[in-house]
C-alpha cells in the first residue's frame, strides 16, 4: 500500500523540479544548438536561455514568468495499491497543484473558459489534466509532472491514406512555419507527432511525443526511426531558429508516436513542447521509497503493444 501523504509530498517536489530544473536531455540538445547557431537573434535568444536556466536553478525561481498549465501522467504497476484508492490520488496531485502554484510560485493561468474565474491555483473542472498508463507486475506508480503552454504550439488535420509520407510532410511544414511566424510556440523545442487513431487519441500520441520522450531516444520501429531523424533535419532546415528568428535550430528533437486508425483515413497532431522542456519524474514504492528522474519512460514496449494479449512477461514489460 503507497501511504498517500508519501504521494503527495513528492508531487510537490516534482512540480518544484518541473518549474526550476532543465532536464540534461533537453539542455544538452539546446547547447548544441547554441553551438551550431549562426543567426544573429537566434544565437543571442539561446544564450540568453541558457543563462536564465542556470540563473534560475541557483536562484531556485521558476526559468519562465509563464509556467505554463500544470498536467500529470500518472503509471502504475498492476499489483500496485494507493491508499485511499484513486480519488484520494487525484486529491493529492490537485492540492500539490494549488500548493506548488503559491509556493513555487507558478503563474495562476487556469480560468474558467466563459467567466474567467480564478481560483489562482491551477485548479478548476478538468484542470489539472490527469491521465494514466498501466504496465504488467510490479507494487509502483510513476507520478509524471509536465508544464506545457496551454495556448499555441498545436495543430491537427485529417489527413488521407493517398496523401502519404509527402502529405505528413507538408502539414508537418506547415505547422512549424506557422508556429515561427505567428509566434504560435517557443523554438527551439522538442516537436511530438502523433499519426493515426481518432481524433482525440491522435491529439494525445502527439502531445505524449512531445512531451513524454527524451531527447535522442527513438521510435523501435526503424522505418519511423528514420523519418523522426528526417523530420528533425527538415525542421532545422526552413531558416527559422529560436523564437522564430532568422537561424537553423528549431528542432532540438523529432518524435513520432503512433496508433491504428480508420482504414480510410490517417490522422495527424503536431505538438511544440515549451523551450524549457519542463517535466520532472518520481517512482514510488509501497514501502515509501522515491526515486527522482527526468525520463518519464513512458512508451514502454507494453505502452506500444499490437496483439490482443501481452506475449512479454511481467518483468520484460517492467524493463
Amino acid at each position: 500500500m503507497i501511504p498517500i501523504d508519501v504521494i503527495e509530498r513528492t508531487a510537490g517536489t516534482l512540480m518544484d523540479k518541473a518549474a526550476i530544473e532543465i532536464p540534461d536531455d533537453y539542455l544538452t540538445g539546446l547547447q548544441h544548438a547554441a553551438e551550431t547557431e549562426d543567426g544573429d537573434l537566434s544565437s543571442f535568444v539561446l544564450q540568453a536561455m541558457l543563462e536564465n536556466y542556470k540563473a534560475a536553478k541557483e536562484d531556485r525561481r521558476a526559468m519562465c514568468g509563464d509556467t505554463g498549465c500544470p498536467r500529470w501522467y500518472v503509471k502504475m504497476g498492476n499489483e500496485t495499491q494507493i491508499e485511499g484508492g484513486p480519488v484520494a490520488l487525484e486529491a493529492a496531485l490537485r492540492r500539490a497543484t494549488a500548493q506548488a502554484t503559491d509556493g513555487v510560485p507558478l503563474r495562476p493561468n487556469r480560468v474558467h473558459p466563459l467567466w474567467r474565474t480564478d481560483h489562482n491555483n491551477n485548479v478548476g473542472i478538468g484542470a489539472p489534466e490527469i491521465e494514466y498508463g498501466y504496465e504488467p507486475g510490479g507494487a509502483w506508480i510513476d507520478l509524471i509532472t509536465v508544464h506545457k503552454g496551454g495556448l499555441f504550439g498545436t495543430d491537427y488535420r485529417m489527413l488521407f491514406p493517398s496523401d502519404g509520407i509527402e502529405g505528413i510532410k507538408r502539414f508537418y511544414l506547415d505547422s512549424l512555419v506557422a508556429f515561427g511566424k505567428r509566434g504560435l510556440a517557443c523554438q527551439p523545442a522538442i516537436i511530438g507527432i502523433g499519426l493515426g487513431g481518432s481524433k482525440d487519441t491522435c491529439m494525445v500520441l502527439g502531445k505524449r511525443a512531445a512531451c513524454l520522450r527524451v531527447v535522442g531516444s527513438e521510435n523501435p520501429d526503424p522505418k519511423i526511426a528514420a523519418l523522426e531523424q528526417e523530420f528533425k533535419d527538415l525542421g532545422n532546415s526552413i531558416g527559422m531558429g529560436a523564437m522564430g528568428f532568422v537561424g537553423k535550430n528549431m528542432v532540438v528533437d523529432c518524435n513520432i508516436e503512433v496508433g491504428y486508425c480508420h482504414t480510410g483515413g490517417m490522422q495527424m497532431s503536431v505538438h511544440a513542447f515549451c523551450l524549457s522542456s519542463r517535466r520532472a519524474v518520481a517512482r514510488v514504492y509501497a514501502d515509501g521509497r522515491v526515486e527522482y528522474r527526468t525520463d518519464p519512460d513512458w512508451f514502454t514496449p507494453y505502452q506500444r503493444r499490437e496483439t490482443v494479449e501481452w506475449p512479454g512477461s511481467a518483468q520484460e514489460a517492467a524493463e
